[in-house]
Formats: C-alpha cells, sequence, structure tokens
C-alpha cells in the first residue's frame, strides 16, 4: 500500500466512524493535560469529520475539566485503535472551543436527538451525584443547551500503525493549517 493510499483509508475510516457507533473509531481517546500538567485521557465519540481540512467534530460539557484543560492549552492528542486491520491512529493538533452562545454548537445542538441531549442536564461532570429536588431537576434539565460545547480537533500530524504477524508498518503525515497533506514517510515501528 503507498503512502497516499494509507493517508486516504485512515481518513476514510475516521470519516465513516462518525456515523456508525459499531465503528472502533466512533469512540476515541482524547489526550490533554491538566493545570499540574499530568496527562489526561478520557473517551470521547467523534460526531462529525470534514476530510479536506483534517477535521474532527467531539461534542463535551463546558463544564468538565476537559474543556477547562483545553481553554488553558489547546494541544491535545487523539488514539484510536480498531482491531481489524490492527491499525491505531495517534494524531496531534489543537482544539478550537465553541461553547454554548456560539452558531457552531447551537447548530450542532439542534441536530441531536433527545436523548443525546439529556445527557447535558444535571450538575457538572465529576461532582457528586446529591440529592437535588424536583423544581431544581426541571432548572437543570431545562437548561442542558446553556452546557453543551463543541471541539473542533484540527490535525497536525497523523501516526499511522499497522500491527501485524511480521513486518509491522508505522506511517507519520503531516498537513498544513488548511488540511493539506504537506509530508509522509515511513518509519521504523
Amino acid at each position: 500500500m503507498t503512502l497516499a493510499k494509507v493517508d486516504a483509508s485512515a481518513w476514510a475510516e475516521l470519516e465513516a466512524a462518525a456515523a456508525d457507533s459499531q465503528s472502533a473509531f466512533r469512540y476515541l481517546n482524547l489526550c490533554s493535560v491538566d493545570a499540574d500538567g499530568r496527562p489526561q485521557a478520557r473517551m470521547v465519540v467523534l460526531r462529525r469529520v470534514e476530510v479536506a481540512r483534517r477535521l474532527l467534530e467531539i461534542h463535551t460539557d463546558v463544564r468538565s475539566a476537559k474543556w477547562q484543560e483545553i481553554s488553558a492549552d489547546p494541544l491535545v492528542t487523539i488514539l484510536g485503535f480498531g482491531p481489524q486491520p490492527k491499525v491505531q491512529l495517534r494524531l496531534q493538533g489543537s482544539a478550537e472551543l465553541h461553547g454554548p452562545a456560539s452558531e457552531c454548537a447551537a447548530e450542532a445542538w439542534s441536530l441531536l436527538p433527545r436523548s443525546t441531549r439529556s445527557t447535558y442536564m444535571g450538575g457538572p461532570p465529576g461532582d457528586d451525584i446529591g440529592e437535588r429536588s424536583a423544581s431544581e431537576g426541571r432548572i437543570a434539565d431545562a437548561d442542558g443547551q446553556a452546557f453543551f460545547g463543541v471541539l473542533i480537533f484540527r490535525a497536525e500530524t497523523l501516526d499511522w500503525f499497522q500491527l501485524r504477524h511480521a513486518d509491522n508498518r508505522r506511517a507519520v503525515f503531516a498537513y498544513d493549517h488548511l488540511g493539506p497533506l504537506t509530508s509522509s514517510r515511513w518509519v521504523n515501528p
């Protein structure tokens, strides 16, 4: 397989995963750094991919630790693994945050099913679950959109790695700020 085909295949996998809840690349690991300089990783759901611009869209609660971490340092890594054909995708780049008042978040919110919207209702992520009165619950539920944010990740590099019985393969790709491929090369696994 040529480097061009590897790059195209990786991005096709990601694009397909945004629409397929059964895809291994639908659920990715987003890695950032906290205020103490410790790496933090968590699973996120891939919602949309724009291949030409090398963008991934992820939804999140603006009260989450990741939102605060990325606000302070937008450089992040995204990691995914597909068991068939045993491919790891490690993307490095920067994240742009779009809060509840943004046009980007409003448009994404309008497309969400009710069941997904409900995940943004209630208390902040990581807080203790306590007793809430019925009126507090209704207020929190009505304000779910107020906690909804969109994270747009722009890939600067892709490290593609394939495990094989013999002769593992690895390639590295770099992209410019508008998305086009600027370099690619095979590297030792």
